[in-house]
């Protein structure tokens, strides 16, 4: 018998802590719950059906993950019809996944592979007849290598017109039905790790930084070419939906960043100083020029000429290009000042922001669980609402990295859930105009930073199985009991097998 039906079919005792009620019904009926994924990390069928390469297929065949790729994950190419079923059985009211650049359009340009759209229409229907919402990333770290090789991808502005041309199809092709777009995932997060740290795709970095051996990059000055064309393009993007599909389709178009909550290491006024400015870098570096028109004079005057200008024009076209936010929120760090740091010749963004991320907890490990203490998604909105307005903003990612094993019985990530989604109705009766939440993930995929070593899904995927068999989590029953209504805490003692022990787990 294989551990994990042995696990399902064992009877299990499990105590949470933590006793408050939750219930779906303590939010606005039009706020949107829902899980998410993205194309590389769960489609697999990578070099199927007319799919190209991308930056993040040569990333992990690069040995990025010891030899772990997406070039299976978990099939969902192929499996999505059964996939919409367990959404369905969980009660997601929306699924936000992205869409592979190189699987619609293979060249990154030019024609339209019809599979690719088959796909991507076939996925969309089976979702909305189901009455789940979708939620479309455009861009989830997966550049056509094409485009990598013929002029750079993001560091160059030739990108501008490619991805507004790409952009152009998805919202022809599939508007008509899908309302909700976010043109890049985790802006600051892809720029940081594809070309100043090294260790997302494409993997750019230069000594002395980088978190892994890189062939080629320049940390000093590329995160902040590529964060600006990011930026442009995603203005493009908007103005082509707003001129030419906005009356119509009646749709936004957000961008996603990723934030922790960032809290003093100290009480010293250098720490809390520090932790000012890393708000400034992380998300005033997007956020300001959106809302604004401009980077963060903090940034300016640090960075100095490194940091690329926007023209009049430029900046104007920048301002106010944005419906929402997609945020992507985990845990809490703690920022330490870094003395000095202007004076050092080699700088990069850390560097430049004068703030280190202390990196001291049980999550900071690549496949440590990321601790339930100190929930900071509220600390976050507040932020964001005291300092830019108060825009409709979508949590598009949150949720607990374990390892991934083969225990579906992950009671720390009830947990997890249960205090933040209590964390975000607390920032809600605030007045943050949180529109949706979204845990992250709905399956065990490829991660980003480690492959296969970690997961953050509500159903553990089998990878020794042919099939690909999909197992719920205790996380799942918990989730699909809160989705449906039903008034959950974390402290009930189960005395059943985890796939009938719904009734005597929740209230």
């Amino acid at each position: 018998m294989h551990p994990v039906m042995a696990l399902v079919l064992l009877p299990v005792v499990v105590v949470f802590g933590g006793d408050d009620f939750l219930s779906r019904k303590d939010f606005p009926a039009s706020m949107v719950f829902g899980s998410a994924s993205s194309a590389y990390q769960v489609e697999g069928a990578a070099l199927q059906d007319g799919r190209t390469p991308t930056i993040w297929d040569t990333f992990s065949h690069a040995g990025a993950y010891n030899g772990a790729t997406g070039d299976v994950a978990c099939d969902a190419y192929h499996k999505y019809k059964e996939d919409v079923q367990l959404m369905v059985h969980t009660g997601l009211e929306a699924y936000r996944f992205s869409i592979s650049w190189t699987r619609l359009i293979p060249n990154g340009r030019g024609p339209i592979n019809p599979k690719g759209l088959k796909y991507y229409n076939s996925l969309i229907n089976e979702l909305l007849s189901h009455g789940i919402q979708p939620h479309v990333t455009l861009y989830h770290d997966d550049l056509p290598q094409v485009l990598e090789d013929e002029y750079g991808g993001w560091l160059s502005q030739k990108i501008i017109k490619d991805f507004t041309a790409y952009a152009d199809v998805c919202f022809k092709e599939f508007g008509d039905r899908v309302l909700y777009w976010t043109t890049v995932n985790e802006a600051n997060v892809f720029t940081l790790g594809g070309y100043d740290l090294g260790f997302s795709p494409p993997g750019h970095c230069s000594p002395p930084f980088g978190n892994r051996p890189c062939s080629r990059g320049n940390s000093s000055t590329e995160p902040y070419i590529a964060a600006h064309n990011i930026l442009l393009t995603h203005s493009s993007v908007v103005r082509l939906y707003k001129r030419k599909y906005k009356s119509t389709q009646h749709g936004f178009v957000g961008l996603n960043l990723f934030a922790y909550r960032f809290i003093p290491y100290t009480n010293t006024k250098a720490d809390e100083a520090a932790t000012l400015r890393a708000y400034d870098f992380y998300l005033g570096w997007f956020t300001s020029p959106l809302i604004f028109g401009d980077y963060p004079v903090t940034m300016k005057r640090r960075v100095g000429s490194r940091m690329p200008t926007f023209t009049m024009q430029q900046s104007k076209q920048v301002k106010g290009a944005i419906d929402f936010i997609g945020l992507n929120h985990y845990n809490t760090k703690s920022v330490k000042d870094l003395p000095g740091a202007l004076e050092r010749d080699l700088r990069d963004f850390t560097t430049d922001s004068g703030a280190e991320i202390v990196f001291e907890q049980a999550g900071d490990t690549p496949i440590g669980e990321f601790p339930v203490t100190q929930p900071g998604l509220q600390a976050v909105l507040e932020h964001i609402k005291n300092s830019y307005g108060n825009l409709p903003i979508y949590i598009h990612e949150n949720g607990q990295m374990t390892p991934r094993n083969v225990t579906l019985n992950d009671t720390s990530r009830v947990e997890y859930l249960h205090v933040y989604i209590r964390n975000l109705l607390d920032a809600v009766r605030n007045g943050s105009n949180v529109r949706g939440y979204f845990s992250w993930s709905f399956l065990d995929g490829l991660e980003l930073l480690d492959g296969y070593e970690s997961g953050f899904g509500l159903y553990y995927v089998d990878l020794d199985d042919k099939n690909l068999t999909r197992y719920p989590k205790l996380s799942q029953h918990w989730y699909s009991s809160f989705l449906k209504g039903k008034s959950c805490k974390s402290s009930t003692v189960i005395s059943d097998n985890v796939s009938s022990s719904q009734s005597e787990f929740f209230s």
